[in-house]
C-alpha cells in the first residue's frame, strides 16, 4: 500500500491499496471499492482536485468543454476556441484524432468552425488524415448565461480520408445536430442532443457504393464541483448505416457511458487552458469495448476580432 499527503493542505490525505480508495478529508475516512478503471479515474480526478488547491487563480468557470455530447454555447464575440481531442482503444488498437477551431461571426448568434481529423483503423494498418468538416451553428435559444440554450448546427462533410483505409465515409456527407443545454442547478447542468447523417454516395474498404443515413443521440451530466474542476458523466448512441455490397447497408449500433473530469487554468491575458481526461465502456450492442480520452482546449481573446464587442 502506498501513500500521499497533500503538502498544501495537511487535511487531505489519500491512501490506495490494491482494490480499495481511502480519501480523509479532516480525519473523516470514507471507503470506497472500485474496479480497475474507476480506481484509475478516481484516482486521477483526486490528484487534480488537490492539484486545484495549491494553484490560486481566479474562479473562472469551464462551460463549452464536453467530450462527446455537443454543448449548445457558441464562442462569445471576440473569442477563439481551438480544440483537440484524442480517442484511443486498447480493444481495437486504433486511435482517433480531431482539431476542431471555432470563431464567432459577428456575434455570439452566429458561429463557424472547422474540423480536421487524423485515423488509425486498427483492422486495416496505418495511420493517415481521416474526413474534414466544416461547420456552421446557430445561437436560437439564450446563452452561456440562461438557464436554457439551444444551438442548432449543419455540417459539410469533405472526404478527404481514404475509405479504401477505413479512415473516412468515401463521400460528401451533411450532418445536423441540435444540442440543448439546461441548468438544472447551479451546480448540475444537463445536456441533450438529436442528429443526424446522410452520405448520399458512401464507400467502403472494397470501393462499394451504397447512401448512408445514420442518427445520434446524446446526454451528459456535469458537476460543477469547483468553478474550475467538474465532474462528468455522458452517454452517446449511434445508429448508422454500414455499406455492406454495391447498393446494400447493413445497421451498426454503438452505445457508449463516458465518465471523465475537465478542470482549467486561467490567465490575465485571458487565456482558458481546458485539459480533460475521459474512460468511454461500452454497453448494450457495444459491451465490452474500452477506451480512453485525452482533451485538450485553448480558448483566447483574438485582437483581430475585438471590433465584434464595439457592435
Amino acid at each position: 500500500m502506498r501513500r500521499g499527503e497533500n503538502p498544501c493542505d495537511p487535511g487531505h490525505r489519500l491512501v490506495c491499496g490494491r482494490d480499495r480508495i481511502l480519501l480523509i478529508e479532516n480525519d473523516f475516512q470514507f471507503h470506497i471499492r472500485l474496479s480497475f478503471m474507476s480506481r484509475l479515474f478516481v484516482i486521477f480526478a483526486l490528484c487534480l482536485y488537490f492539484t486545484g488547491l495549491c494553484v490560486a487563480q481566479e474562479p473562472v468557470g469551464i462551460q463549452d468543454n464536453s467530450f462527446l455530447v455537443e454543448e449548445a454555447y457558441n464562442q462569445e464575440a471576440g473569442i477563439v476556441q481551438e480544440i483537440n481531442f484524442f480517442s484511443w482503444s486498447p480493444t481495437t488498437h486504433s486511435w482517433l484524432y480531431t482539431f476542431t477551431n471555432e470563431w464567432p461571426v459577428n456575434g455570439i448568434k452566429h458561429q463557424f468552425s472547422y474540423s480536421v481529423s487524423g485515423v488509425h483503423n486498427g483492422d486495416l494498418g496505418g495511420a493517415g488524415f481521416g474526413d474534414a468538416a466544416l461547420n456552421y451553428r446557430y445561437q436560437l435559444v439564450g446563452d452561456g448565461d440562461t438557464r436554457l440554450a439551444v444551438a442548432p448546427r449543419f455540417t459539410l462533410i469533405l472526404p478527404t480520408g481514404d475509405s479504401n483505409k477505413g479512415r473516412g465515409a468515401g463521400g460528401t456527407g451533411y450532418q445536423t445536430n441540435i444540442p440543448a443545454s439546461i441548468m438544472l442547478h447551479p451546480k448540475l447542468a444537463m445536456h441533450l442532443n438529436a442528429g443526424a447523417t446522410w452520405v448520399p454516395h458512401g464507400k467502403n474498404e472494397l470501393g462499394e457504393r451504397a447512401g448512408v443515413v445514420g442518427y445520434n443521440l446524446g446526454q451528459s451530466f456535469i458537476w460543477l464541483a469547483k468553478p474550475r474542476f467538474n465532474l462528468m458523466m455522458e452517454t452517446f448512441y449511434n445508429d448508422t448505416d454500414v455499406v455492406a455490397a454495391p447498393g446494400k447497408t447493413v445497421r451498426q449500433r454503438d452505445l457508449l457511458l463516458s465518465p471523465g473530469c475537465r478542470w482549467a487554468y486561467n490567465f490575465k491575458n485571458g487565456l482558458q487552458i481546458v485539459p480533460g481526461v475521459a474512460f468511454p465502456f461500452g454497453a448494450g450492442p457495444t459491451a465490452g469495448e474500452k477506451s480512453v480520452i485525452f482533451y485538450l482546449s485553448f480558448e483566447q481573446p483574438l485582437k483581430i476580432l475585438n471590433w465584434q464587442k464595439k457592435k
